[in-house]
């Protein structure tokens, strides 16, 4: 079994505006720069330092980021990493 089966996809984001949550499945192989509330329908852009929405506003962080966790490799989507 390889690092692939403990990569979460599911995320809920929070929206910061409205407090509004909507479980979303996460892209495995790239960073989700922006995404839209469906409640307020505020703009949620990532955080300084994140990498993505999923990691600024989510319950888990995205593919890219969990996956360096896993193997320690760099992402190349994820520059903080």
């Amino acid at each position: 079994m390889g690092n692939s089966a403990a990569i979460e996809l599911q995320s809920t984001l929070r929206c910061p505006a409205c407090g509004a949550e909507k479980t979303e499945t996460m892209p495995v192989n790239a960073c989700q720069w922006f995404y839209e509330c469906e409640h307020c329908h505020t703009l949620l852009k990532p955080l300084p330092g994140d990498c993505c929405v999923f990691c600024s506003y989510g319950t888990v962080a995205c593919p890219p980021v969990q996956e360096v966790a896993l193997t320690g490799k760099k992402s190349c989507c994820c520059p903080s990493s």
